[in-house]
């Protein structure tokens, strides 16, 4: 919501200046412009990514629109989650079989649905327990491999965002392309009057303004947008790797949950007596 919002902003003060100072609307309004600049950057688009790399692009920019972030209790269900993992699998790893094999049926994981719907979360935790059940690494192999599995997972969904970026970066070249093709058009009208010349540089320099706006009042704010979800994401896996490797370490399951909340950043960290509570709920559950 925030982004429509800003957008809004964007567009309502730059225009809404414009019209102030007596501006002419309908001077901004040139479609040969808008097709030079936005088909030269969709052009370059497809020519720099490969059409995965567009699926995930347009996947996280309608996710920006909708995505508010992680939040406290999207922290807390997952602490409480790593809490009933690790007390069922103390000193028996094989009765976390069934739940890591088919989560979408577990009893454990259905409680918790915002973490359900995270795949990429889900498949994290059931993986690093699977190879805990068949062949139990040492805590220092485990971290290895959990570390590998979130940088592998952030630099592929990075390259949306920087590939944003640079379209962004590009904006403003590809306005005085614009621009430079309305100059060409101008000299060729330089024998009919100021108007007739006025105009058409006018309408040249509509290009360089687009290219100067869509720049950094659109696609850099998305692009960094993108860059803060795919950051939440990865600071999101890091707080279950904490969980998981204290658990690989032989911690019990309440200090397990604190190594976990303890990664959490301190804006949307549960408080230590909000997770004994709520643990203690679960404790009365079952």
């Amino acid at each position: 919501m925030l982004v429509i919002v800003g957008i809004l902003t964007v567009f309502g003060c730059v225009i809404g200046g414009y019209l102030m100072h007596d501006g002419n609307l309908a001077v901004l309004i040139q479609p040969t412009e808008f097709l030079i600049i936005g088909g030269a950057a969709v052009g370059s688009l497809l020519i720099s990514s490969p059409p995965s790399l567009l699926k995930m692009i347009m996947a996280q920019l309608i996710e920006t629109v909708t995505f508010g972030g992680i939040s406290k209790s999207d922290y807390t269900e997952l602490l409480l989650c790593l809490y009933e993992l690790t007390k069922t699998g103390k000193g028996n790893m094989l009765a976390l079989e069934a739940h890591v094999e088919t989560p979408d049926s577990s009893d454990i994981f259905k409680k918790y649905p915002n973490l359900l719907k995270n795949h990429h979360a889900i498949h994290f935790i059931c993986d690093t327990l699977k190879v805990q059940i068949s062949s139990p690494m040492s805590p220092y192999d485990l971290d290895d491999l959990m570390e590998m599995d979130i940088q592998a997972a952030h630099h592929e969904e990075e390259k949306a965002p920087q590939t944003v970026t640079r379209i962004g970066d590009a904006m403003p070249g590809l306005g005085i392309v614009a621009a430079v093709l309305g100059v060409v058009i101008t000299m060729g009208h330089l024998t009919q009057g100021k108007e007739v010349i006025g105009e058409s540089v006018a309408a040249a320099l509509v290009g360089t303004f687009l290219g100067i706006l869509l720049s950094y009042g659109f696609i850099q704010p998305l692009a960094a947008k993108m860059e803060a979800a795919v950051a939440q994401k990865g600071a999101y896996l890091h707080v279950i790797k904490s969980g998981l490797l204290a658990f690989a370490k032989d911690a019990s399951p309440k200090v397990c949950v604190e190594y976990a909340r303890r990664t959490i950043a301190p804006e949307v960290r549960p408080s230590f007596h909000e997770v004994d509570e709520a643990t203690a709920g679960v404790k009365k559950a079952a």
